[in-house]
């Protein structure tokens, strides 16, 4: 049987001298290490033995051999965490196994042979290594675009703060300008009602200073008319012993003057009306 894995070749005697009595949980992690520590050694024991007989049914097959074998171990490698170079110790020892009492010449074939077994049985290994290149390029990549994303972000957010203190100062000019129009709508009402007060009274006045002054005109012109007339009659009562023209005359000058009395006051009753 093949030896174990350099990696656990001391591990029999550290796990003889614990003792597990000591722990008090069998949650606590030195436990759990050492338990772990176990299942590991009898999964590489396990994968030794498998890779040893595959590799003895390979080199007997010779070039009629198939590869499936070998890559079906290295899936069992990647898949208990090993890596290429504990593959290629259990790969040493199986070789040293197989092969220990050959020529040298059939020894080089064997060992040619079982190089290729290898080189195929570490290509899940490989391509487990390229999914994790892919695999930190799609992160870095990932990481950058997140990066520019919470930049742009950031910028989108100094935008929005910009905006809504722009928003902000916009509203309080707004309520400014419109307490400061409410105030200039009110005065403007108040102006209203004090020049329509205004214009009432100066229609007012307008209208008792043409009253008054028809009146007055009234008064001044009848009475003027009056005593004109009142001359007229005197006058033609003592022409009686004057010549018939002047009679005439005086009469017609009466009329003129009673029909310039009913202008006059047609026109100061229309200006009064007005």
């Amino acid at each position: 049987m093949v030896g174990f894995h350099p990696i656990y070749e001391s591990m029999e005697s550290m796990d003889a001298s614990v003792d597990y009595s000591n722990f008090r949980e069998a949650g606590h992690p030195e436990k759990l290490r050492c338990i772990w520590h176990n299942d590991m050694k009898q999964k590489i024991i396990l994968l030794s033995r498998r890779y040893v007989a595959a590799l003895g049914k390979h080199l007997k097959q010779g070039l009629r051999a198939s590869m499936e074998p070998a890559l079906e171990l290295g899936r069992q490698t990647v898949a208990i965490g090993l890596e290429t170079l504990d593959l290629a110790r259990i790969h040493e020892q199986a070789l040293a196994a197989l092969i220990p009492d050959y020529s040298s010449r059939t020894r080089i074939t064997m060992t040619r042979r079982a190089g290729i077994f290898f080189t195929e049985a570490n290509i899940p290994i490989e391509e487990t290594h390229r999914a994790a290149r892919q695999t930190k390029v799609h992160l870095s990549r990932l990481k950058d675009t997140l990066g520019q994303r919470t930049e742009e972000l950031a910028c989108t957010h100094r935008q929005l703060k910009r905006g809504i203190v722009r928003r902000k100062v916009m509203e309080d000019a707004l309520e400014k300008s419109g307490k400061h129009h409410k105030k200039c709508l009110e005065e403007s009402l108040q102006l209203q009602q004090r020049l329509r007060q205004l214009t009432h009274r100066v229609l007012s006045a307008h209208e008792d200073e043409r009253r008054n002054i028809s009146r007055e005109l009234q008064d001044e012109i009848g009475q003027t008319l009056l005593g004109i007339n009142v001359r007229l009659l005197s006058l033609k009562q003592e022409a009686r012993i004057n010549t018939k023209g002047l009679k005439n005359k005086i009469a017609s000058t009466q009329r003129l003057v009673v029909k310039s009395a009913r202008s006059v006051r047609r026109v100061a009753r229309e200006f009064r009306n007005a």
